[in-house]
């Protein structure tokens, strides 16, 4: 029996069902879900059980997948898989996080718009998030469809934008919140990277913006201007017509292509009731740059 493909909203979202994912899939089912997924961009996969090696083995048909930033400090403890992301409340022992706890504090920016590895220089291609327990209230996710944004814009505008590249860099998303508490390591591993802000989808061909809270400084602007302009079009790709609101329910998988969405979390008491996520991260083919053919100095 083929897939089933539900719009939730035209063109951007959509529930997909008659498979489990916990099964090898056809080719067939393969083609079609990635058919769905760069029309839509965002699909949901209800009532998913899963393990941890079944989310990765689906995950692996997008792409190559990537290894959690969490990895990245040698003196981490990881809760889960290192090529999984740990997008929960929780600490070692699965019990909820304190209030002074650094992994809390470090978090935080996740309630920012944001993309996906866009501070790697090679960026996510798809994120695959699996909700293993979840609040009874809150911790909703938006997602901006930026192809959308893109051909909201103004003319003049959007032709100043082709070309343009922004530095990216995780510290960059983690000011905005207050946290600068990297270990040098850290800080060595992740240096800010170049991005577009303006791609192109191969698949489609559509022409998205490619933002995040994790872009600072656009090359030939200011700080100052860098800044008033990410933020403008934050402004722009977020607004209520181009969003959709992802109301969790237990054993959702959401796909998300990182490429042409942006996300963010929402509040949810998380001293409180436990959150427990898992993300699989897929590779982009290279960097946006390079995708579109734009030449960037070292910085």
């Amino acid at each position: 029996m083929p897939i089933t493909v539900f719009p939730i909203t035209p063109g951007f979202a959509a529930e997909i069902g008659d498979i489990d994912l916990s099964q090898p899939l056809a080719a067939d089912d393969v083609a079609a879900i990635k058919r769905a997924f760069w029309d839509f961009a965002v699909l949901i996969f209800p009532d998913q059980l899963l393990s941890e090696q079944q989310h990765l083995d689906f995950a692996s048909h997008i792409g190559p997948l990537e290894t959690s930033i969490f990895a990245l400090n040698k003196n981490a403890k990881l809760r889960i898989r290192a090529e999984l992301a740990d997008v929960s409340n929780l600490n070692m022992r699965n019990e909820i996080w304190k209030e002074n706890s650094r992994l809390r504090a470090l978090q935080q920016a996740n309630r920012l718009w944001h993309t996906d590895s866009s501070f790697k220089y090679l960026p996510a291609r798809a994120s695959l998030l699996y909700a293993r327990r979840i609040p009874p209230i809150g911790g909703h996710t938006e997602f901006a469809d930026m192809r959308a944004a893109y051909d909201a814009l103004p003319a003049d505008l959007a032709r100043m934008l082709t070309g343009l590249v922004a530095d990216h860099a995780l510290a960059h998303s983690r000011a905005r919140t207050g946290f600068d508490n990297f270990t040098e390591e850290e800080r060595n591993s992740l240096p800010p990277v170049p991005q577009v802000i303006v791609r192109t989808i191969p698949e489609n061909r559509r022409k998205s913006l490619y933002l995040a809270s994790h872009a600072g400084h656009i090359r030939g602007m200011s700080a100052a201007e860098s800044l008033a302009l990410i933020d403008r079009l934050i402004a722009h790709a977020t607004q209520r017509q181009f969003v959709y609101t992802h109301r969790w329910h237990l054993h959702d998988l959401v796909m998300w292509d990182d490429r042409c969405t942006m996300h963010r979390g929402t509040d949810y008491d998380d001293l409180r009731w436990t959150r427990d996520m898992h993300r699989a991260t897929v590779s982009d083919i290279a960097n946006t740059c390079d995708q579109e053919g734009v030449a960037v100095a070292t910085a």
